[in-house]
């Protein structure tokens, strides 16, 4: 059997071009401190209610959108699948907080379900039993010893409110506003982190694209910066009312998750290094900008374009619309920590010859501004999800991009994960973290970046949108044929409790060994 591991390794190692290993020296400094975590540094595991909790319609709990999309159209899920079981975490959350506490995760960042909570989307009708389920969770997270954070929207949006325009009404800022204001005043004074939404940018790719997320609408420009500024505005409205009702005596963080997936120039390829710009400003600085830069508004870079583009269409109005001094200033410094998103890592270019770039295609939105065409990095390895392959390096530049354009916030991050058919013994996972874990550390060490946490994605196996059940994301094996969910650790959670006990990256080869030995 060592033998077998050994062999293993070696091929992962070749497949995955590893240089180095973290065994305690960095190869760029000497530095033995290199592979250690600070005492204070913060590990997590992610879940979201959608795609773990099941119990669709029990208790009271109204519609969501995804509810709606996957009963009506299951041919858009790899699998026909939806969520309506799903993990069954509704009713086995003691289950998953053991296995949390298991393996000494310090952290559980997990979604509420608004419409368990306000089924018809807006106060009209507060359930209790929601407000129940959702007190008997953060409890049991908190008497075993685990911190919750909290994101209050995770794609899952009230039907109710989405059949009255959802994201494209500017009432949406009022409804999410009161939503939030029963959070905090329910479940504030025990969550101290809060996101207030998960990747806005996927959020609009719903409205604006065919066959990606729901509401799935492919309605286009102007709707999708429509969405944007709405989004925006809900999370200025939602910080603002924390900071004058409850941050003084509740004493928590709020942040906006935004995701980043790293762009590289394409090499020999005339306007790369624009379209990179582009990219980032375009997918991630709309919503940055006016959060974290000094300024406030949308990017120069952005308004310029979006507002040039709308005078050859023959408009008298930008598609980008405008922040009035009030709204501009409630966003300026609304965060408390930079919540970043990372998988993958991409090549960025200018399409030859004026070609638009199809705006359906999962990295391409706002395509008749933006127009960048993004393609993987050659040679790298394939994960199990698509369009996503083994990119270590781009989580460096990644989380240095961040820092250096927004004065070196704190970033928690919050998502970063690998998925992995393989039942038990995900030894591909575990080499795709430890190579992300040392290019985060000399993102902390080398760049100057201030990273204060690492989130899994996922705790378990889960119901992961498009791909359904045929994605497998978690340290924990989900049997979804089985009438309970049966819940099995997977290699890759031991692994993680031997980082978090040690505050290091284990020695790979010697961890494996040890391990098939017990």
């Amino acid at each position: 059997m060592r033998e077998k591991i050994f062999i293993i390794f070696c091929s992962l190692s070749i497949l995955l071009k590893i240089e180095t290993f973290a065994t305690g020296t960095d190869t760029e400094t000497g530095n033995k401190s290199l592979n250690h975590f600070p005492d204070d540094f913060l590990f997590a595991a992610s879940t979201s209610a959608y795609q773990v909790e099941g119990a669709w319609n029990v208790d009271g709990k109204g519609v969501n959108i995804w509810d709606r999309y996957t009963h009506k159209d299951p041919d858009v899920i790899k699998d026909g699948q939806n969520a309506d079981d799903a993990a069954k975490s509704y009713y086995w959350y003691k289950n998953d907080s053991a296995l949390l506490k298991e393996f000494n995760f310090q952290i559980h960042r997990m979604s509420i379900s608004w419409t368990r909570i306000l089924p018809n989307g807006d106060m009209s009708f507060i359930n209790q039993k929601g407000i129940d389920h959702y007190n008997h969770v953060i409890d049991d997270l908190l008497w075993k010893g685990i911190q919750p954070m909290v994101i209050m929207y995770h794609w899952d949006l009230p039907q109710k409110l989405q059949d009255t325009g959802g994201w494209l009404n500017p009432s949406i800022v009022k409804y999410m506003g009161d939503y939030a204001d029963l959070l905090f005043k329910h479940f504030g004074d025990r969550v101290k982190w809060w996101n207030t939404l998960n990747e806005p940018i996927n959020i609009v790719k719903g409205y604006a694209s065919n066959n990606t997320v729901a509401p799935s609408l492919g309605l286009g420009t102007p709707a999708d910066y429509q969405v944007v500024h709405n989004i925006l505005l809900a999370h200025g409205r939602i910080y603002n009312i924390y900071k004058k009702k409850y941050k003084k005596w509740q004493k928590g963080k709020i942040s906006m998750t935004i995701d980043y997936e790293t762009c590289y120039p394409k090499p020999n390829s005339l306007g790369s290094d624009f379209a990179v710009e582009k990219y980032f400003q375009f997918m991630v600085g709309l919503f940055a900008h006016p959060i974290y830069s000094k300024e406030g508004d949308y990017p120069p870079l952005v308004r310029y374009i979006v507002n040039e583009n709308s005078k050859k269409y023959g408009l008298k109005k930008s598609r980008l619309p405008e922040f009035t001094k009030q709204e501009k200033l409630n966003l300026i410094g609304a965060f408390d920590y930079f919540s970043f998103n990372h998988y993958t890592s991409f090549l960025c270019s200018t399409p030859p010859n004026n070609e638009t770039v199809d705006n359906d295609s999962w990295y391409s939105i706002f395509s008749e501004d933006l127009n960048v065409k993004v393609e993987p990095i050659p040679y790298k390895p394939k994960t199990g999800e698509n369009d996503m392959y083994v990119t270590p390096v781009g989580f460096r530049d990644g989380l240095k991009k961040i820092s250096q354009e927004y004065y070196f916030p704190n970033i928690f991050v919050t998502e970063n994960g690998y998925s992995d058919p393989s039942p038990l013994q995900d030894y591909k996972r575990i080499i795709f973290h430890q190579l992300y874990l040392e290019q985060l550390l000399k993102a902390l060490y080398l760049d100057g970046c201030k990273i204060i946490g690492y989130t899994v994605w996922s705790l378990l196996d889960n119901f992961q949108w498009l791909a359904g059940y045929t994605s497998k994301f978690g340290l924990i094996r989900v049997d979804f044929n089985s009438t309970e969910k049966t819940r099995t650790p997977k290699l890759s959670a031991s692994w993680f409790k031997t980082l978090i006990d040690d505050r290091k990256i284990p020695d790979l080869d010697d961890w494996l060994l040890r391990s098939n030995e017990s």
